[in-house]
This record gives structure tokens, sequence and C-alpha cells, in this order.
């Protein structure tokens, strides 16, 4: 058995272990809901009209923690995020990261540029934690800026993953792995099969259970503002809903596929309940940003880790990315 079996047996033996807990911890949710509201309906009965007002809020709390957990926030118990408010929302701008394949290129790619060779992706990433950075989720930046919750020490940013390569799974996650790092992938829903180098359900369920975060490109990277609106309410709207439904995590973020958005899109976007969406356009994110055009830098093959570090610090003061793009 080699090494990679091994680790891909370890790691669906922790992700069973994973599932059951949840399932414990649902079912108990439900029971306590379930007792709240019986406990309640009794005082009710005993007590007439609309009860104490003790029990009124003790009902309006159960029914409140039941809507959380069907619907999902920030604070989701499949988010990543695990730190506790302050209160004091923080004002600390970070830089965004997009990344593709984490291969070579193979004969003929018609973008080789979107593919990074796995040791050029280490390298890369060592480079930045030797320059104090660590990489942190778009849900965990959120918290921060909103609630306070702490990034950590040294200085944030975010990994981006976009399409669903199974590469970012098997070149990209045991890099950050070694490194206690997080990143976020942009699956799309179909189009990239594992025959053709697409991730598995088991390979996404194994990121999430590394601490990734989940979000999508709608359902098979479509040029959204070239979509009737029907065709965008399924590219936006019902790719969230079957993302959460199939992989039981927030899917809070969107991000734009090739970047193109315009104003109907940016309007489906937040009708289907995320909370902000990432560009291609290059620059630092803050929380001054608007969160549905939040700017990203895309990393390309070839880009040594002293350039990368030298973009990074370019960007910073970029503008903000146009009201349109693609258009």
């Amino acid at each position: 058995m080699d090494l990679e079996e091994v680790q891909a047996r370890r790691l669906q033996r922790a992700r069973e272990r994973r599932i059951r807990a949840r399932r414990r911890r649902a079912a108990l949710a439900g029971l306590l809901v379930v007792i709240v509201l019986v406990v309640v309906a009794v005082a009710l009965a005993s007590g007439g009209g609309g009860g104490s007002p003790a029990h009124r809020r003790l009902a309006s709390a159960g029914a409140r923690g039941h809507h959380r957990h069907h619907h999902g926030t920030a604070f989701h118990p499949g988010s990543t995020v695990t730190g506790k408010p302050t209160g004091h929302p923080g004002s600390t701008p970070v830089p965004i990261l997009m990344y593709h394949v984490i291969n070579p290129p193979p004969a003929g790619a018609p973008f080789p540029g979107l593919y990074v060779q796995p040791g050029e992706f280490a390298s890369q990433m060592q480079a930045l934690k030797a320059a104090g950075w660590h990489a942190v989720t778009l849900d965990q930046v959120r918290a921060y800026w909103t609630k306070g919750v702490p990034l950590g020490p040294g200085r944030p940013f975010v990994l981006t993953f976009d399409n669903g390569y199974e590469s970012q799974y098997t070149n990209a996650l045991p890099v950050l792995r070694r490194l206690h790092w997080v990143a976020d992938e942009n699956i799309q829903l179909t189009g990239l099969p594992p025959s053709q180098g697409g991730l598995t359900k088991q390979q996404v369920e194994g990121l999430i259970d590394a601490g990734w975060e989940l979000d999508t490109q709608g359902i098979s990277h479509a040029d959204l503002v070239a979509l009737s609106p029907s065709e965008l309410t399924e590219q936006v709207v019902n790719a969230r809903k079957k993302l959460q439904r199939e992989y039981r995590v927030p899917v809070n973020w969107f991000c734009y596929p090739s970047g193109h958005y315009n104003a109907a899109v940016i309007a489906e976007v937040k009708a289907a309940g995320f909370v902000g969406s990432t560009t291609v356009i290059p620059g630092w994110a803050s929380p001054s940003s608007d969160p549905f055009r939040l700017p990203r830098l895309r990393v390309l093959g070839g880009t040594s880790p002293s350039e990368l570090l030298s973009e990074i610090a370019s960007i910073r003061n970029d503008p903000a990315p146009p009201a349109s793009y693609g258009t």
C-alpha cells in the first residue's frame, strides 16, 4: 500500500468520524428543540393566554436556533469561523490570491498560464510564510471585519482555488496541511468530471475536513452576463442550494466565472443569499470594499516566490473593481 493510499484511507476514516459526530449533534439539537416546544406548549396550556414573558422568550430562542441551524450563517456549524467575536471589528486589508491547476501544463494547453507546477506552488507558500503571511478563509475575514473575530498572528491573506481541479486536492492540499493553512474552493458543479481532472465528492469532503471553505462559481462556469434571468437563477441560486444540501456547509461566497459580472448578476448573487463575491481584478480587499466586487490576484505559472511577493505589495493601492466587467 503506497503513502497516498494510506493518507486517503486516513482521510476517509476521519471524514466518517466527523460525519457521525455531526449527525449526533444534529440529532441532539433537534431533540432539544422538540423539548423546548413541548415545555412551552404545556406551559401555555396550563397558564392560558400568551404565557409568561420568560416562556415567550424561550420559545422564540428555540425557533431562532432551529432556523439558524437549517439555513446556515457565517457561524453555521459547518463554517470555518471558530473564534469568538470581540465586538471590535477589524480593519486590516487582505490580498486574495487566485489559483487554478497545480500541475505542469500539458502539451497544447489553451491557457498554460493557469498551470502552476507543484514545486513552484510549494516554494511560493514557503516564501509567504517566511514573509510573515498566513492563510485564512473568506468567512474568517468577514467575521474579523464585522465582529472582530481574531485572524491570528501575522499577516492574513486568502487562497482561492477556482473550478475544482483534482490537483488542488492532490498537490495543493498536502502543502497547505504542512503549513496548517486553509483555503477557499470555488467549485463548479458540472464541467470538470474526474476523467478530466475534476474533484470527486470524496475529495471535496476531504478539503472540507481539512478546514477548507467551500464556495462556488455556479453550475457550469457559464458567462453570467449573457444569460437569461432563468438561466442566471439556475447558475447562481440553484448552485448554492445544491452544494448546501450535498455538503452541509454555508457556501457564503460566489466567484464570477471568468470574472464577468454586471448589475443584474450582482443582484442575483445577493438574492441567492451570498454575502459577497470575488472578481479577477487585482487589488487588496478591505472592510470598505464592496463585498460583491472583491479584488483578487491571479497567480500565473512561472511566477517566482520573490515575484509573487512583489506583485502582492504592488497591488495594495490599486483602484476598486469597476461596476461591471466583461460586458
